[in-house]
C-alpha cells in the first residue's frame, strides 16, 4: 500500500439543525484501495459521503484530497478533481433518457473529450443500458437505475468512486451483482469508498474498514479482521 493517502478526513464534524451527525470523525483511504464504512442506519455514513462530495458543508475538520483541504469546495469542483459519487436513491435525471444521463456524467472537463469511448465502455459493462438507452431513466427498474447511476459515475473518469448504500432496494440476486461490479471496478485499480448497512458483504470485499456508531468511529482494521471481531459479529451479524 502507498505511504500517502489519496483522501484523508480529519476530525470531521457535521450537524443538522442542532443535532450532530458526525463527531470528530477521522478516516483515510489509499490509492487503489477498497475501503468499507459500515454501521447501522443513522450512524453518519451518508453524512460522511455527502461531506466529501461537497453537498454538505462540515462544521469543523478537514477533508484532504492529495494533501489539499477541499472541505467547503462546491460539488462540481470536487467532481473535477476526480471524486465521483453513486448516491443513495440514485438521484438520476428521471425525465431524461439513459444516454442523456450518461452524457451528463461525462460532461466534466476531465472526461469530456473521451465521452464517446467512455459511453461504449459503460454499455459494454451494462448491456441492459444499451438496450434501454433511449428510455427515460425514471421508467427503469431499481436494478437498472443502479446500473445507470454507476455508469454515470464511470463517465466522469474518477480516481475515487463513493458508493452510498448501493444495495438498498435491490433483490438478493441484484445485490450480489452490484457487489460484483464494485469488485470489478476495484480490480481495474479504481479507488472505492463503500458505505453500506450490508456489513458482512461489505467487509468481505474491503481491504480495510471502519465501523461508525452514532457519528463516531468505534472500530477500524482490515475487512477480514473486522469480520471476525466479536463486537461486530454480535452487533451487526447476529452471531
Amino acid at each position: 500500500m502507498p505511504n500517502e493517502p489519496l483522501l484523508t478526513v480529519q476530525s470531521l464534524t457535521v450537524g443538522y439543525g442542532g443535532s450532530t451527525a458526525l463527531d470528530s470523525v477521522s478516516i483515510s483511504i489509499y490509492p487503489e484501495e477498497l475501503l468499507s464504512v459500515v454501521g447501522a442506519n443513522g450512524a453518519g455514513k451518508t453524512s460522511l459521503i455527502r461531506s466529501i462530495a461537497g453537498v454538505v458543508r462540515p462544521l469543523d475538520g478537514e477533508i484532504r484530497w492529495r494533501g489539499v483541504d477541499i472541505a467547503g469546495f462546491p460539488p462540481w469542483e470536487i467532481c473535477e478533481l476526480g471524486i465521483a459519487q453513486v448516491p443513495e436513491g440514485r438521484e438520476l435525471f428521471r425525465n431524461l433518457s439513459v444516454e442523456e444521463n450518461l452524457l451528463i456524467g461525462g460532461s466534466l472537463k476531465r472526461a469530456r473529450a473521451r465521452r464517446s469511448g467512455n459511453i461504449q465502455q459503460v454499455y459494454g459493462l451494462f448491456p441492459r443500458l444499451l438496450e434501454r438507452r433511449l428510455q427515460a431513466a425514471g421508467t427503469l427498474s431499481g436494478g437498472e437505475q443502479q446500473m445507470l447511476a454507476i455508469g454515470r459515475a464511470i463517465m466522469a473518469e474518477p480516481e475515487l468512486i463513493m458508493f452510498d448504500e448501493p444495495s438498498i432496494g435491490l433483490s438478493p440476486s441484484l445485490t450480489r451483482a452490484m457487489f460484483d461490479i464494485v469488485k470489478m471496478l476495484h480490480a481495474k485499480k479504481t479507488t472505492i469508498l463503500l458505505v453500506e448497512q450490508n456489513v458482512a458483504d461489505s467487509l468481505s470485499i474491503g481491504d480495510r474498514g471502519y465501523v461508525l456508531e452514532n457519528g463516531h468511529v468505534v472500530l477500524e482494521g482490515t475487512g477480514a479482521a473486522l469480520l471476525t471481531n466479536k463486537e461486530v459479529r454480535r452487533a451487526y451479524l447476529g452471531l
